[in-house]
């Protein structure tokens, strides 16, 4: 079982670059980028909640669960 991070499909389909999401989020590039890679452990939900609020989509539009 597998947790998917679209947070890329996302971005490319509102045209926003990383840097113009981490401005945004208030997050630093760094951590966005490993959102972004799917190498997260986890996430806030207040930073689901921005992420969403700004690309203006719902969550299961950035994160997927696949079955192995």
């Amino acid at each position: 079982m597998a947790i998917i991070v679209n947070l890329d499909v996302m971005m490319a389909k509102r045209k926003m670059s990383l840097n113009e999401l981490s401005e945004k989020v208030g997050l630093t590039l760094s951590n966005l980028s490993i959102l972004k890679t799917g190498k997260a452990k986890a996430i806030r939900f207040s930073t689901l909640n921005l992420i969403c609020k700004i690309l203006e989509c719902q969550p299961s539009d950035i994160l997927e669960f696949k079955n192995d």
